[in-house]
């Protein structure tokens, strides 16, 4: 028998590559205070973490100034940098797999909520979701443990023992542990091994098709 029933997977680094729509759009927020970054490979530590908090992390942003970096960093992700973005290999075919098994798939993010869903139909994914969960546009629900916490209730999902997270950064791991959820670590996207043990990830990972030997037997 199966351990899992129901499957929450983030989405950057875990279902799409967005790292160029990312730095793309984290570069232009930085612009605005006269910060040039010249090799964009410098801000691919943003693919992951929610934002407002990358900012003042990596760059000593106060809260406020961070907020406004996100609004900044908005205005280029809205229409150009969001399809800067593509599916993994072997993403769809694992989804497909998931869904005729029967399994119950979610997505949890910190990105806001509403370019997740955009983000998912432009690559054709969206169908193979029960539901979405995401972060909202002021922040308030930003943190992956609030995001998991959300998709669980919006779910109706009480038995936390058959549900299981796919996330490639720490911030999943800890968000799901805070939640009595184990947690799939994968290698493919932005974080690293280290990260990922550290934070004491149920498994790990290391391509697309290993995911599946933890969900089907």
């Amino acid at each position: 028998m199966d351990k899992y029933d129901n499957i929450l997977f983030d989405l950057d680094g875990t279902l799409t590559d967005p790292v160029q729509g990312i730095t793309n759009s984290v570069a232009h927020a930085l612009e605005k205070w006269n910060i040039h970054v010249e090799d964009k490979r410098e801000l691919n530590k943003f693919v992951g973490p929610p934002l407002q908090a990358a900012f003042s992390q990596y760059y000593g942003f106060s809260e406020a100034d961070a907020a406004k970096c996100v609004e900044y960093y908005r205005e280029y992700f809205r229409d150009r940098g969001i399809f800067e973005n593509k599916v993994y290999d072997g993403i769809e075919e694992l989804l497909a797999a998931l869904r005729a098994s029967g399994k119950r798939l979610i997505v949890a993010t910190s990105k806001p909520e509403e370019f997740a869903v955009r983000i998912l139909k432009h690559f054709s994914l969206y169908e193979y979701f029960d539901f979405v969960a995401g972060a909202t546009m002021d922040s308030s629900r930003v943190k992956k443990a609030d995001v998991i916490s959300y998709a669980l209730e919006s779910c109706g999902i009480k038995d936390t023992s058959r549900t299981l997270m796919v996330g490639d950064r720490e911030h999943d791991v800890m968000g799901a542990r805070a939640m009595g959820i184990d947690c799939v670590g994968v290698l493919f996207g932005y974080g690293s091994r280290e990260e990922l043990e550290s934070a004491e990830a149920t498994y790990i990972a290391e391509t697309v098709s290993d995911i599946s030997k933890y969900i089907l037997r």
